[in-house]
């Protein structure tokens, strides 16, 4: 028995060692090692700024922003730069006062410090809302969002795009709230003036990866010009997708021009079959969006789209400088609040929560 493990082993040591695989393989560790030290520290260091930006608050200011305070705090940054470097300046140390105010949860700040760099705080904590905060934060940690893609979400009023899309769902919608946006920007296509439906179309296939980054975390392309046949005739969906947090399929119709009323009728009957045909075993019912140059958001209410599992919003092919951006975006948010007040439904969802927060993250407004 001796002698048999003894020539197994020999065997197994005079194998051909195949060094790049070798190679492959221990730079696969070293870098996962990496990885992992860098979270940690990163971790570390953002709960230090947190644990930091609370003690000056709450036991050397009391939360008071007098000119004493002011005067502590250059006085506390002029020293801790000198022995810690430049990460401790008097704006640096307003930024970790602004994030222990903005998330006083340790649980919280504890989830967050795991998942977000100093860097993505900086630009989230100057938010007004805690709802705006979370949202973006939460953005971040499930998409793996960079700082500087975190950065055009913020200015791009992703947030705001998804409230107003909430406000537009009622009590007894069968849309999920929180999935989707009003409006959406579409500008990285580049369209021409007069496109066609069919242009439109291929420039989401041919910029997939924006596209889905617009519509949000959790879609997943399955089919193009998705053919049915009902009683012998073809009816043609245009885009068909898959969210895979909600599980259910997502068919998308792109319309040029103002919502018609006829559309619904035409995406119930594309929900109707994909229900029937296509939907597989633990999935959920599947639901629509009907993309439109302008929606007639007051037509949509009455024929409460959202009950049907449909919802309605418009798309932009270009951007407007911002400060047009910005006012359009509160039109339209102040439109959807008026529609919620008429229909006195106000719950504690996404749809009844205050949306203002248009408030851009700045290095000069750390300063109080």
């Amino acid at each position: 028995m001796m002698a048999k493990k003894k020539d197994a082993l020999v065997t197994q040591e005079n194998l051909p060692v195949d060094e790049t695989a070798l190679f492959d393989r221990v730079s696969a560790i070293i870098e996962n090692r990496k990885y992992r030290a860098a979270a940690y520290a990163n971790q570390e260091i953002t709960m230090m700024f947190w644990e930091i930006g609370q003690y000056v608050n709450s036991v050397i200011l009391g939360g008071e922003r007098a000119e004493y305070g002011k005067r502590i705090v250059s006085e506390l940054a002029k020293q801790l730069t000198a022995r810690y470097g430049r990460s401790f300046s008097t704006q640096n140390i307003r930024r970790m006062m602004r994030f222990s105010e903005s998330f006083n949860d340790l649980e919280i700040v504890s989830e967050l410090a795991k998942q977000l760099s100093w860097t993505h705080i900086c630009e989230i904590v100057p938010l007004k809302t805690y709802e705006a905060r979370l949202y973006y934060a939460k953005e971040v940690a499930q998409r793996r969002l960079g700082t500087k893609e975190l950065r055009r979400q913020i200015s791009r009023k992703a947030y705001e795009r998804r409230e107003i899309a909430n406000a537009e769902l009622s009590a007894d919608s069968t849309v999920p709230f929180n999935v989707f946006k009003d409006p959406y920007l579409l500008d990285v296509f580049g369209l021409k003036e007069n496109y066609l439906e069919a242009d439109l179309e291929k420039a989401v296939l041919t910029e997939l990866e924006s596209f889905i980054l617009e519509f949000g975390h959790g879609f997943t392309f399955v089919e193009r010009q998705k053919r049915m046949i009902i009683d012998g005739e073809d009816i043609v969906l245009d885009l068909l997708f898959y969210h895979r947090i909600l599980k259910r399929l997502v068919a998308i119709e792109l319309k040029i021009g103002r919502f018609e009323a006829a559309y619904k009728g035409q995406m119930e009957l594309y929900l109707k079959w994909l229900n029937r045909y296509e939907r597989q075993e633990g999935e959920n019912a599947p639901i629509g969006i009907i993309l439109c140059t302008s929606a007639n958001r007051k037509k949509i209410e009455l024929l409460e789209m959202d009950k049907a599992g449909i919802a309605v919003a418009e798309y932009w092919t270009y951007l407007p400088p911002r400060a047009e951006f910005e006012a359009k975006i509160r039109d339209i948010m102040s439109e959807a609040k008026e529609r919620l007040e008429r229909r006195k439904l106000l719950p504690s969802g996404g749809a009844g929560k205050q949306i203002d927060c248009f408030y851009e993250s700045k290095d000069d407004d750390i300063e109080d």
